[in-house]
């Protein structure tokens, strides 16, 4: 492109990233306040408007002596964000921390973000600001480094990490948003400097107004790869793998409605625990919507749903509605012979189903075993299910050591999560395709053992969090070959659920249900 920048436009040598950071904390906890004043007024952040064209607001509390300087802001100062950042507003400093942190230390967003939004105390605007910031950076983070690709003479991996989290987060600015461009390059520059990286901010400016030279739409146009898997894959930022993966089962006329719907907000889903609340109840003190095919569902547009005295009082919790007719159909399917009580969650972190297979277990005077390999989750089991009839086990699925014999048995197995795409930004991004032999082999071994351990006559639910067809179909149909079992037609156990797949099984779509993409199929011992 004529207007790529160079090294000489401002930027700075390429470093490993634990050299840039060593020096970078070497140059900012010397820098006195003087220089940092002088430093601002050369790019421009001198005296602002107190209201942002964007609507945000500036952060103006300084610190008058040396400050300690980090790679991007990976762990907040004791006096948070506002000790680090001087000329940016607080929400954009938000998002630039959890950006830095979700890419350089694999922290998930949907967890950093809410808690450093507490901790700095944004709240009503700005925390919507700085949440559109972040996930929005996050989830077209593809297309938003094919741009900046285009746009640098040096390869993004060369690039200080602090500085490419500010220019991810400038140029989703640029390209997605109502901000206006100055406001866009402005503050990341000053991001910049603010990290320490005061040589690069020549270099920032330069590639995000060589963003600024084409609309979003003509960048789409120029970098849209050749077939129409891969076209609808950038357009709505996935990789070209999983839009191949979805395509498989949803065909061409559905995938972009199947693409989009990740990209979109997902309304909260309550469960309303059987025997302390119904769901009529807990819509009536939300004001919240009953569900459409859960009996337990309630939908909210917007809130924390921590903070309702249902939840706090332990009568409802947060639970997607497909997780929810997965871990009912469990206790609906069909046995052969008396069903004595027994239960079991072989894979039960972190103790959503797992509860609520305790509220029903109650009711029907049963007993559930969970089992969980990862000791601080099956602590958070434990906090779940207490009071509930339910045994937590801190054990491998694989072999429990549990006495066989039990009625039902649901193993929800460990995935890839392409069903989740939409509540967790980032996550696209991280997933290998590579990954999904491994935990082929995986779930393989869970599902034997978990035939092992059911009696004859009863049954296994076999689910996921992901419409792969090798995590999905692929397993039923290997446990259909290799083991005593047959398959039960799921759509009986929940009939009011449409458009859920043609073969015995079920698999639940966002853009069709709300729901997660979840699949579950149910099988019976013979």
């Amino acid at each position: 492109m004529s207007n790529q920048p160079t090294e000489n436009a401002g930027g700075f040598r390429s470093r490993s990233k634990a050299a840039s950071k060593n020096s970078q904390a070497s140059r900012g906890a010397g820098r006195s306040q003087q220089s940092r004043s002088k430093s601002n007024r050369g790019s421009g952040a001198g005296k602002r408007d107190q209201q942002r064209r964007d609507g945000s607001q500036p952060n103006t509390q300084r610190r008058p002596q040396h400050r300690d300087k980090r790679a991007g802001g990976a762990k907040p100062l004791p006096d948070g964000l506002r000790g680090i950042f001087i000329d940016v507003d607080l929400a954009r400093a938000v998002a630039f921390d959890v950006i830095f942190r979700a890419n350089e230390e694999g922290t998930y967003a949907n967890l950093a973000l809410p808690k450093l939004l507490n901790q700095e105390g944004l709240k009503r605007r700005d925390a919507a600001f700085a949440t559109e910031l972040t996930y929005g950076t996050l989830r077209n983070q593809g297309v938003i480094d094919a741009v900046l690709a285009a746009c640098s003479s040096r390869p993004l991996d060369s690039i200080h990490p602090g500085v490419l989290a500010a220019l991810r987060l400038g140029t989703y600015q640029l390209l997605y948003t109502r901000v206006e461009p100055h406001a866009a390059v402005d503050t990341s520059v000053r991001i910049v400097a603010d990290i320490g990286q005061g040589q690069a901010k020549g270099f920032t400016n330069a590639i995000l107004r060589s963003v600024t030279s084409k609309t979003p739409e003509q960048w789409l146009e120029t970098l849209e790869p050749a077939g129409e898997i891969a076209a609808l894959a950038f357009r709505h930022a996935h990789p070209e793998w999983i839009a191949r993966s979805f395509a498989k089962i949803l065909g061409l006329a559905e995938l972009e409605g199947a693409l989009d719907a990740d990209s979109q907000r997902p309304k909260v889903h309550l469960v309303a625990r059987p025997g302390e609340i119904s769901a009529e109840e807990l819509a009536l003190i939300t004001g919240g919507e009953e569900g459409q095919y859960s009996p337990y569902a309630v939908y909210l547009d917007s809130g924390n749903p921590g903070e309702l005295d249902p939840v706090r009082e332990g009568l409802a919790a947060v639970q997607d509605e497909g997780s929810q007719l997965i871990a009912r159909s469990l206790v609906e399917a069909p046995v052969t012979g008396e069903d004595h009580g027994r239960w079991l969650d072989l894979c039960a972190g972190p103790g959503g189903k797992a509860a609520l297979l305790g509220c029903l277990a109650r009711i029907d005077g049963a007993t559930v075993d969970a089992i969980e390999i990862q000791e601080h989750r099956a602590r958070l089991i434990e906090k779940s299910v207490n009071g509930l009839p339910v045994r937590v086990h801190h054990a491998d699925g694989r072999d429990s050591g549990l006495e066989p014999g039990f009625d039902r048995v649901l193993v929800d197995a460990p995935c890839s999560g392409l069903g989740a795409l939409r509540r967790r930004p980032e996550a696209r991004w991280r997933k290998q395709e590579s990954d999904i032999a491994e935990l082929n082999k995986l779930q393989k071994q869970l599902l034997s053992s978990a035939i092992e351990l059911t009696r004859s006559g009863g049954v296994v639910v076999y689910s996921t969090c992901s419409p792969d067809l090798r995590e999905t179909r692929g397993i039923v149909d290997y446990a259909l070959e290799n083991f005593p079992v047959e398959e039960l037609d799921a759509h009986a156990l929940v009939p009011n659920l449409p458009d859920a797949g043609e073969d015995k099984s079920i698999q639940m779509w966002p853009h069709r249900h709300g729901t997660d993409a979840m699949f579950f199929a149910v099988l019976r011992k013979k």
